[in-house]
């Protein structure tokens, strides 16, 4: 990661900085790093790229039956989020970048030397993470958006604009991107190390999915309850029959059904390893 020096303006001496100055700090620091650009950047890339060429190839040609409305919408959302568990590890990437990187070069201790509070820091890297995530995410969706639906079109596709739920299956999709970036963020204060957090990070949204299908058919619903498979759900259309359903149908958890049963298991994810960090960066030398 590189860094860059931080102006004094934004890092005065101990005890002089507010909230306020403490987000205005983390915000410079955030965005003077060369490697929140490179991840953003990518991020857009990936996700109009890959909405793009998943536009241009989905049809309803060789299914059984005539689409419904649904089924398109939800085809629809799929072609715009398709790429979203890549970003996911994308934005993961940074999250722990954001805190561990600064363990690795030692810039901690001037920043709690600084906040010798502490949390006012935790909160503040949270909070600047979690909007540039959101506002970045929410841009590649609108973005992709036009250029999906103009290629479904070329397909006999016709997605309804003024449908709200497609908006806001669109809205989880970065929700969903902003869980996972806190998650990830809180994991790397937890380890205070880039190279354990990405690791432990990938382990959590790739790994333990994958070990949780080899479970007993009724354990299999565990599945449900790590970030990945609960932002599916949180970026899923709401329809009973969908158009993966029609192509090969899929296991459905008996556990959590709904999208804001999955947005809520993130929330809980995130809340909880958050907490973790908050409670160990108060206990240990920075």
């Amino acid at each position: 990661m590189s860094t860059t020096n931080v102006s004094p303006v934004f890092m005065p001496a101990e005890g002089d900085l507010d909230f306020g100055g403490v987000i205005r700090s983390e915000w410079v620091k955030f965005r003077s790093v060369r490697s929140t650009w490179w991840v953003y950047a990518i991020l857009l890339t990936v996700t109009v790229g890959i909405g793009a060429q998943m536009s241009s190839s989905l049809s309803f040609d060789g299914m059984p039956g005539v689409p419904t409305q649904d089924a398109i919408q939800d085809m629809a959302v799929y072609a715009v989020t398709v790429s979203t568990d890549f970003g996911a590890l994308i934005v993961g990437v940074l999250g722990v970048i954001v805190i561990a990187g600064e363990y690795g070069t030692g810039m901690i201790q001037s920043t709690v030397t600084a906040v010798p509070r502490r949390l006012p820091v935790l909160l503040a890297k949270a909070l600047v993470l979690a909007v540039a995530t959101f506002v970045v995410s929410a841009v590649t969706f609108a973005i992709t958006v036009p250029v999906s639906v103009w290629l479904l079109e070329g397909s006999g596709v016709a997605v309804r604009l003024d449908d709200p739920q497609y908006w806001i299956a669109l809205l989880g999709g970065a929700g969903y991107l902003v869980l996972v970036g806190l998650i990830a963020f809180s994991i790397g204060a937890v380890l205070r190390s880039t190279a354990g957090g990405i690791g432990a990070t990938f382990g959590l949204l790739l790994v333990a999915p994958l070990v949780a299908n080899f479970l007993p058919t009724g354990a299999q619903n565990i599945a449900i309850l790590f970030p990945s498979v609960a932002g599916d759900l949180l970026m899923s259309y709401p329809t009973e029959q969908s158009w993966v359903d029609l192509a090969a149908p899929t296991a459905v958890s008996d556990w959590i059904t709904e999208p804001w049963q999955a947005g809520l298991t993130l929330i809980a994810w995130a809340a909880v390893l958050f907490t973790a960090a908050a409670v160990l960066l108060k206990q240990r030398d920075a």
